[in-house]
């Protein structure tokens, strides 16, 4: 069977803008540097629908004093329509492939709300989305040893 995936819709779910700056009352052009971290959660909606979530918070900071200069917390979500995927492969599909559609929206509303903020635009590089769940499952089967339940890796659970 062939793969066929649809993105029915995308949407921001929660954005949080936090602009220490402006607070702080503090002037002039201070160089920032970006700490990026980003999770990524799915939930099967449907026998052929998924929500697939970016979570993506972003700190900069003056690279002179490590003063937090702004913060921006997004959560970004497209509803997938899925279908000829067997189902060993379904989790890294949502988990990977799915981000990667949805990643260039995500970079674009974390550029506007920085500028918008009165900061330069940011450009978040692109995101090695295979790279972090295979961090993830690593982690699970770390855990999963820690606690005595065997060397298996633990099956992933869409919810």
């Amino acid at each position: 069977m062939r793969v066929n995936t649809r993105i029915l819709t995308q949407y921001v779910r929660d954005l949080s803008f936090e602009n220490v700056v402006a607070r702080k009352g503090v002037t002039g052009n201070p160089q920032p540097e970006m700490q990026v971290q980003v999770s990524l959660d799915a939930r099967k909606r449907s026998e052929t629908q998924y929500e697939v979530i970016t979570k993506l918070n972003l700190t900069s900071k003056s690279a002179g004093t490590n003063d937090v200069l702004f913060v921006i917390e997004l959560e970004y979500a497209g509803i997938f329509h899925i279908e000829g995927i067997p189902a060993d492969q379904l989790h890294p599909y949502l988990l990977v492939e799915c981000p990667r559609i949805t990643f260039p929206f995500v970079r674009r509303i974390v550029s506007d709300v920085a500028r918008d903020g009165g900061f330069p635009s940011v450009n978040i590089d692109m995101i090695d989305f295979f790279g972090l769940y295979r961090n993830e499952l690593a982690r699970r089967v770390q855990a999963a040893k820690e606690n005595g339940e065997g060397a298996a890796a633990p099956q992933p659970v869409i919810q």
